[in-house]
Parts: structure tokens; C-alpha cells; sequence
């Protein structure tokens, strides 16, 4: 039978997922896809930063949605090149540009662009924008989406919550929240960076660096438009804005705190911050418990961060979520009645429990190593290549890799 099928939230997630349904759907299959989102209209300015993409995550969810080609032409393979320093800038590893083509790439694409690429394969009816959900809930059999400044929609068989870490659609499924991570800062950007900042843009080479000591970070990542975000962080209360004593709103207010709290690092690194112009974006960063699940409801589930929020230590976040919209699309396809799809969205929902406390843990480990252990980079380097290598080798590539890590960094460290 057609199902009906709402997706809450219309960032990469819920516009994947409906270009996944769309795409490889029959008329028997799906007969109604729509996406609520709370913004008024497209803004695809101010969405982000750049994305690595994974072969068998992220990639395969393009190729499998039919839009290889089109990401082909945003992706930027020499942003897979990354610098890993301390606040002096003594760079422990630093791995140069991939190329197109390389077997296991991870090539880069900008947030902004990745959304737009993805919102402009749907048809223009599929998004509602301006629908801000309050709530879902069952009525006679079926779900019902509620809007805090629309009518209800109702009759859908499947609502599936894309709506981010604050997610309305969670709390039907469960109570759990995110929880903050205990780090805070900053996020800045620097335009026209290869123009008006050239050591800078050199510096970054084309793709990242991330410089942490002393429980606080300066990360830097090149965007394909020529800008540079730049990312602050450090450990803080969760009430800093309130008692840091400066507008945090305010980016000379804000550079000016960053001088007296980065004053013992690099002037290059320093220089990230002075160079940046616009807006100063306070963010925390939080996280839901590692191992979390839930009891299946009929009629509902989550993906990406409203399923699994966590912090961007790893870097795994999207691959994750695109890895959630291809295995719940082909949960609900293989489906031909109601308690078919019942069983199938249940069935999917115990395999993402296990692939998200896998990543959970893995983004856990790796934020703890740069912010929690004392003197990082120079104590635990070694572990920190390691976990982050980690799935990518397997167990026995890491057992041949872990000798040759720690002889490699016991060499440097008599150097340096």
C-alpha cells in the first residue's frame, strides 16, 4: 500500500531522506512525502561548515539517491588535507591534499552547499516552509504533526523527526536530552581569506587545522567560496555567557577576551581570530548519552542529530545521519503494509542504536583526548591517532599500526 510519510526538519537529513524515497520509490510504495520546516524560506548562507564525506556512508547515500554527478561538481578533494598542532604550532601530523579518484577519499563539501545540492532535487511542493512543529502525536491509528503558528496535519503512517538536537520529534519516542559537554567557545569566519589573509589560506592549505593545548582549541577550516571558519573553544561553565564578564555577541568584545585567554600561542594562530570579520557566535556543544535508545513507537522515528547528538570531535556527524536516511528509506521501500513497515522502521532503529554508540564513543574518546587529558597534544598523541584510525583499519591493521605510531612519535618528541 502508498504510505504517507512526514519528515520533520529540512536540513541534509530530511532532504535526503526524501530524495532517497523519491528516488527509488513505485507509486505502490510512497505516495506522499512532506517536509516541515521551521524556517520561512531557503537560506543556505549561514549553514555550517565543510563536510568530509565517507566511501561507505555519505558517499553511497549520494549514489544511491542520484546525485553523484551533481556533488562531483562541489567537491574539493584537497580539502582532505589537515594540520594537527599545539598553541606553539609545532605540527605533530600533517597529511596533504587527496585526489580525485582515491580509493576510500574523503572529499570535502561546504554545509550550505550540500543542502542546497540536495533541497534542489525535491520537487518544490515537498518543503513546508514556515511550519514550526510543536509536537507529534497518534490520532485514530495515524500520527498527527502540531504547529505552534499553523493548522495540525494528520493521516500520516510514518513521521520521521530530521529536526536537529533540540528535536520536537524526540520527546514522543523519549525524555532523554542532550546534555552539555562542558565546552564552549566561539565561531568566527574570515572572508575572501586567499586575498585578504594569504599566510593564513597557506597555512590552512586548502583544508584544516586543528592547534589545541591546555583544554582550549583554535580550529581553522578552509570553505570552497575562499573563506576560513575558525572555531574557538575551550572548557567553560555552562552559564559562560552570562559570567565571562564581555558581550559574546560583540566580535571586538570577543577578539579582545581572545587575546588575554590566547596570549601565550602562536601569533599565527592568533592572527586566525584578528583576521575575522562579521558575526561572533557563541556556541556550546552538547551531547546525548553514549549507549542511548529507546522503546519503538509505532508510527515515529528519529535520525542524525535529533537520534544521536554529539560533539564534532571526529568529525562523523553527517556521515552518520546520511548513513541513517539510506538504511531507514530502504526500510520503509521493502515495505507493503502498515505492519510491515512497523517491523521494518523497528528493525532499522536497533542497527542504528548499535552504529551511533559505536560513533558516540568514538567522537567521545577523541574530545576527551584533545580537551580532557593534560599537556595534549605532547601526552597522548599517539592514542589520539590511533582511536581516530581506528575503523578505518580494523583491529588487525591497528595492531600492526600502533608499534609504528608510538616509535614514529617517541623519535619526535626527542626532536621536538
Amino acid at each position: 500500500m502508498p504510505f504517507k510519510i512526514a519528515i520533520i526538519g529540512a536540513g541534509p537529513a530530511g532532504c535526503l531522506l526524501a530524495r532517497l524515497l523519491a528516488n527509488k520509490s513505485s507509486p505502490s510504495s510512497v505516495s506522499d512525502i512532506t517536509i516541515f520546516e521551521a524556517e520561512s524560506a531557503p537560506d543556505f548562507r549561514s549553514q555550517g561548515g565543510t563536510l568530509d564525506l565517507h566511501e561507505k556512508t555519505g558517499q553511497r547515500a549520494l549514489r544511491e539517491a542520484g546525485l553523484w554527478d551533481e556533488f562531483a561538481k562541489h567537491a574539493r578533494y584537497d580539502g582532505e588535507a589537515m594540520k594537527l598542532a599545539d598553541k606553539k604550532l609545532l605540527c605533530y601530523v600533517s597529511m596533504g591534499a587527496g585526489k580525485k579518484g582515491n580509493i576510500g577519499g574523503r572529499p570535502e563539501i561546504d554545509r550550505p552547499v550540500l543542502r542546497r545540492m540536495l533541497f534542489d532535487s525535491l520537487g518544490k511542493e515537498v518543503v513546508r516552509w514556515g511550519y514550526k512543529v510543536r509536537g507529534v502525536e497518534e490520532v485514530e491509528g495515524r500520527m498527527t504533526v502540531h504547529s505552534v503558528n499553523q493548522p495540525s496535519e494528520g493521516g500520516f503512517d510514518l513521521i520521521v523527526g530530521a529536526d536537529g538536537t533540540w528535536s520536537k520529534t524526540r520527546t514522543f519516542v523519549t525524555d532523554v536530552k542532550p546534555f552539555y559537554s562542558g565546552i564552549a567557545g566561539h565561531a568566527f569566519n574570515i572572508p575572501d581569506a586567499k586575498t585578504t589573509q594569504p599566510e593564513l589560506y597557506d597555512l590552512t592549505n586548502h583544508g584544516s587545522l586543528f592547534a589545541w593545548s591546555d583544554g582550549k582549541t583554535i580550529m581553522a577550516q578552509q570553505q570552497g567560496d575562499g573563506a576560513i571558519n575558525v572555531y574557538v573553544f575551550g572548557l567553560r561553565s555552562e552559564d559562560w555567557r552570562k559570567t565571562c564578564g564581555y558581550d559574546v555577541g560583540d566580535l571586538e568584545a570577543t577578539k579582545a577576551a581572545c587575546r588575554k585567554e590566547y596570549a601565550d600561542w602562536d601569533p599565527r594562530l592568533q592572527a586566525f581570530i584578528e583576521a575575522a570579520k562579521g558575526d561572533a557566535v557563541p556556541r556550546e556543544l552538547f551531547m546525548l548519552p553514549i549507549g542511548h535508545s529507546w522503546p519503538h513507537k509505532r508510527g515515529v522515528t528519529i535520525v542524525g542529530d535529533a537520534a544521536h547528538t554529539m560533539t564534532p570531535f571526529a568529525g562523523e556527524g553527517v556521515n552518520l545521519a546520511m548513513e541513517d536516511c539510506l538504511e531507514l528509506a530502504s526500510a520503509i521501500l521493502k515495505s507493503a503494509t502498515s505492519e510491515e513497515l512497523d517491523t521494518s522502521v523497528q528493525d532499522f532503529e536497533k542497527d542504528m542504536f548499535v552504529r551511533m554508540e559505536k560513533t558516540a564513543q568514538l567522537t567521545y574518546d577523541m574530545m576527551s583526548a584533545m580537551m580532557f587529558v593534560e599537556n595534549s597534544p605532547r601526552n597522548g598523541i599517539e592514542q589520539y591517532i590511533l582511536r581516530a584510525a581506528s575503523d578505518e583499519v580494523g583491529w588487525l591493521g591497528r595492531m600492526v599500526l600502533t608499534p609504528l605510531v608510538y616509535a614514529y612519535f617517541f623519535v619526535f618528541k626527542l626532536i621536538w
